[in-house]
């Protein structure tokens, strides 16, 4: 793992200062979502399509229907990927420096489709990224699903991170008005787990869902400080 020198299509240019372009704050970004956006052309048409992802060392993977339009087009082809997490609403004493904190990252380059062989394995490693130790606890895959199944991934390469934390950067004259201003922290939580109500008699919660918290989304989240 090595840090990413940005690009003149990854350097920020509005609010620079917010830019991260270190892989420990970049993974960390990446490893604490699930879902990630895929941007990519279709006949001349741009188009973006929301998918689960994971991250293997210097590469994102992501899966879909072999029949997938998205799946088939991005092969070999130039995409962007892009993951979010919003972390608060900030409010200030005017609605110009209204904002919200947030981290995110843009990832460009070219996609590529994975070996079929690798499809098992791959998708284990991706059910383990969503709940970690569940994959052990499955049915393997048959001939047909695994051929229903495309996995593409993109190397870590042309990337760069975005974060914002803190509170809110008022005129220096607003900070005496008499108007209430601070951050209301926002994360993603683990409710109430529901049961599959065809479950089979004495099937028990598992410990691996039962560990399941919300740690993994909590704001705010473990982005290691710049420098």
């Amino acid at each position: 793992m090595v840090d990413e020198a940005p690009t003149a299509r990854t350097r920020l240019r509005r609010s620079p200062t917010r830019g991260r372009y270190d892989r420990a704050a970049i993974d960390a970004i990446l490893d604490a979502g699930l879902l990630c956006h895929v941007g990519y052309v279709i006949d001349g048409q741009p188009m973006v399509t929301p998918t689960l992802y994971w991250r293997e060392g210097d590469r994102v993977y992501w899966h879909g229907s072999a029949a997938s339009n998205m799946l088939r087009a991005v092969d070999g082809a130039p995409v962007c990927l892009t993951v979010s997490h919003l972390d608060g609403l900030v409010l200030a004493r005017s609605g110009f420096h209204h904002s919200v904190n947030y981290r995110s990252v843009m990832l460009l380059g070219e996609a590529r489709v994975e070996d079929t062989s690798k499809a098992p394995e791959l998708l284990d490693r991706f059910v383990d990224a969503l709940v970690p130790g569940r994959a052990a606890t499955l049915r393997q895959p048959t001939a047909q699903e695994l051929k229903a199944t495309t996995v593409v991934s993109m190397a870590i390469d042309e990337v760069s991170a975005k974060v914002r934390e803190g509170g809110p950067v008022d005129e220096p004259e607003d900070y005496e008005l008499p108007i209430w201003a601070g951050v209301v922290p926002l994360h993603l939580a683990i409710d109430k787990v529901i049961p599959d109500d065809q479950l089979q008699p004495g099937v028990e919660q598992p410990d691996h869902v039962a560990a399941l918290s919300d740690a993994r989304w909590a704001q705010p989240a473990s982005v290691p400080p710049a420098g």
